[in-house]
């Protein structure tokens, strides 16, 4: 019985194809017209985005500084423009992918003042790295280099980032040996503290109320219990790398000139 419904099935899509080839040739030329319409169309739209992309980067670029531009000082420590320019763009390209224009008036400002903040307290922290000891050696910088390309499989792809993104190979080495210099500092300096279970269930119930109003059903809680703990872990030592840098401002001297 089972071999008869399967050959029944076979024959029965045979005819339906056979069918369709000899009787449907007005109805393919329908298909494939409005195939070619809606290939068009999607050319176009992409035609279109890439334009609103190019627009929107020139006037992203228009908010950059001059490389040697001086924006800040932090204990005698010059921060140019090319330091601002990485960050500039990096927070733009957040707000854009987010929906919202970077170079309106009000986020223009908010971009400003986010990046200026930001380069003073990670200037600060490095400060104090260093002040510290902490360094990241050559050997540790190539290979997060190295990991970093190895997620780019395409010829050119890893090269066509870096352009994108307004970055040289030796700005991103700079950057990845901050990164690791950073790390150390945070892990050995800065504890998040013990996140508590009843701080965990508190978030776990916000959570659920959340998701019955939008009617949908929250997991159990021993479900998701280590994803809190690892917000909340994130969440309490942000707040501490906040307070650290203002600990910091308090005995620095530090100067914004732009």
């Amino acid at each position: 019985m089972k071999m008869k419904k399967m050959l029944v099935t076979l024959l029965t899509g045979l005819v339906i194809v056979v069918l369709a080839a000899c009787g449907g040739n007005e109805e393919a030329k329908k298909d494939d017209t409005n195939k070619e319409n809606k290939q068009e169309e999607t050319a176009k739209n992409e035609e279109d985005a890439k334009k609103q992309m190019e627009e929107m980067q020139k006037k992203m670029d228009k908010q950059k500084l001059k490389e040697d531009k001086k924006v800040a000082v932090v204990n005698d420590e010059e921060l140019l423009g090319s330091d601002y320019n990485v960050l500039l763009n990096q927070l733009q390209m957040q707000y854009a992918q987010m929906g919202q224009d970077p170079t309106s008036k009000e986020i223009s400002k908010q971009v400003k003042d986010q990046v200026i903040e930001s380069l003073v307290g990670q200037t600060l922290l490095l400060q104090d790295a260093e002040k510290k000891g902490y360094t990241a050696s050559a050997d540790e910088v190539n290979k997060e280099l190295e990991k970093l390309k190895e997620q780019y499989k395409e010829k050119g792809q890893f090269e066509k980032v870096l352009k994108e993104n307004n970055m040289t190979e030796d700005q991103l080495k700079v950057q990845i040996a901050e990164n690791i210099q950073y790390t150390k500092y945070m892990d050995k300096e800065i504890s998040a503290g013990e996140v508590k279970e009843d701080e965990m269930k508190k978030q776990y119930d916000q959570m659920a109320e959340q998701a019955k109003a939008a009617g949908q059903e929250a997991p159990k809680y021993e479900e998701v219990k280590e994803t809190i703990k690892g917000q909340l872990e994130n969440q309490k030592k942000q707040e501490k790398i906040v307070q650290h840098v203002e600990k910091l401002k308090k005995d620095a001297k530090v100067e914004v000139l732009i």
